[in-house]
């Protein structure tokens, strides 16, 4: 199957990038998913724009130099860290064993292009939000690992940023 991937220079990319089978890894393995990152940018131009990791998946919105990298990115970041994870990693399917992979990452990323300043707004508020979305805290402020901390030092959320007048637009959003 050819997935189709929008390659526009300059634009910045919302991705969710999926453990196998939806298991709880990432949190837990927080210092491996940096090192993975830390990486990645190594050998590829980007920047993070917002991050959220949650225990069975990752929110990043990234804007990369060469916009046709970022498949790349994405694959030295889940190569990364399938090599250095050995525990609890299950037996995956035989289209996983086939292709000599571990069954840490679902094969694909989902990838949505961001094409306005405000739909960039509304994409980081959405990545922001989903720990509260997904019943893992009841404060955006309360989830360690995402970038709502460092927006909050930069003053462009307050710290008690996430009530119902704030989500109102975010809930009409549902790219999972």
């Amino acid at each position: 199957m050819n997935y189709r991937r929008a390659f526009i220079q300059n634009s910045f990319l919302h991705l969710i990038i999926v453990s196998y089978e939806r298991k709880n890894i990432f949190v837990d393995n927080i210092n491996l998913l940096r090192l993975a990152f830390k990486n990645a940018k190594q050998f590829f131009s980007f920047k993070i724009i917002a991050i959220c990791v949650l225990p069975d998946h990752i929110h990043v919105i990234l804007n990369p130099k060469n916009i046709k990298e970022y498949p790349k990115i994405i694959t030295s970041i889940k190569y990364y860290f399938s090599k250095n994870y050995n525990v609890g990693v299950e037996t995956p399917t035989y289209g996983y064993v086939n292709k000599g992979e571990k069954g840490v990452f679902q094969r694909r990323f989902f990838e949505h292009t961001i094409t306005s300043e405000e739909e960039l707004n509304n994409q980081i508020n959405y990545i922001h939000y989903n720990p509260v979305k997904h019943g893992l805290v009841y404060n955006v402020k309360d989830w360690q690992h995402s970038s709502f901390h460092k927006f909050v030092k930069l003053g462009l959320y307050k710290n008690d940023w996430g009530s119902t007048e704030d989500i109102k637009k975010i809930k009409d959003i549902d790219i999972e």
